[in-house]
């Protein structure tokens, strides 16, 4: 059975809810996603799908007729001009739009084996920075991306499209402080499985390209603005610096995050190689 909503009522306006208030995206336990690759993505991963909304007016594409046919969810048709409020789009409604369920804000989501590489996102402060660290730490074969503190939300829409997809991909976890992830930290290490803590800073005690990080690591990526915390430096093994020229004193957040993780892909492949040859 189809729901039609022509109007602003109730739902509507919880849906648009979502785009913005933060508490409201807690409070439902769900978040909107726009997008053929995003949805498809979510749903290939097995994420909860609650309500597929689409157009009470244009033809569906094979790609949209598929996931209505196939994804146990229920199905709404909405008036394309509402649609677009919920899309963000100022032109056009996109073809669907998705209310999915958010996980557990849970650690025990990201996995740390012997091939560890997680990032720590202290503070951030814009959505788009989030997504954009989450799709880079997907790309380099990051396990989970942790956002502590009192941050911009790794659910908010701007966050979701920055990520392409890569949020249904990589655990992304929220915490409120440094504190929950000492534990965490701690609790592995008991079980064997050390990890080591490795800060970004533009005053690093060493380069990155002189730092073996080819074992289990934790990236730590500081706020936009003012950078690592001090109880988050004083937890770091070690910081490390990316070396620069021209005129930039510094790269941004996502900017820091994309450059160490290749890097600490590079090497991994490196002594997989080496150790092939061997």
């Amino acid at each position: 059975m189809v729901q039609r909503i022509t109007s602003r009522n109730a739902r509507f306006q919880q849906w648009q809810s979502l785009l913005s208030n933060r508490n409201k995206r807690q409070r439902s336990g769900e978040f909107l996603v726009q997008g053929v690759r995003p949805i498809s993505v979510a749903v290939q991963q097995g994420w909860p799908v609650r309500t597929l909304i689409h157009s009470t007016e244009r033809p569906l594409s094979r790609w949209a007729e598929e996931l209505l046919r196939d994804v146990p969810a229920e199905r709404v048709a909405m008036d394309p001009r509402l649609l677009a409020e919920l899309g963000e789009k100022n032109e056009s409604a996109p073809e669907v739009v998705a209310a999915v369920e958010m996980p557990p804000d849970d650690l025990s989501r990201i996995e740390a084996g012997g091939d560890f590489l997680g990032v720590l996102f202290d503070r951030p402060t814009g959505p788009g920075n989030i997504g954009t660290v989450i799709r880079s730490a997907d790309a380099f074969g990051a396990h989970g991306l942790i956002v502590t503190g009192h941050a911009a939300d790794v659910y908010d829409p701007k966050s979701v499209r920055a990520s392409t997809g890569s949020l249904f991909a990589l655990p992304a976890v929220r915490v409120p402080s440094h504190r929950e992830v000492v534990r965490w930290l701690e609790a592995r290490r008991e079980h064997g499985q050390g990890i080591t803590v490795v800060g970004t800073d533009e005053e690093g005690e060493a380069e990155l390209f002189d730092t073996d990080l080819t074992g289990p690591v934790l990236l730590l990526v500081g706020n936009e603005t003012k950078g690592l915390s001090a109880a988050w430096r004083e937890l770091c093994d070690r910081t490390v610096r990316i070396p620069m020229a021209g005129s930039a004193s510094s790269l941004n957040a996502a900017g820091a995050a994309t450059a160490v993780l290749y890097e600490v892909s590079r090497q991994r492949i490196a002594a997989a190689r080496a150790a092939g040859r061997s």
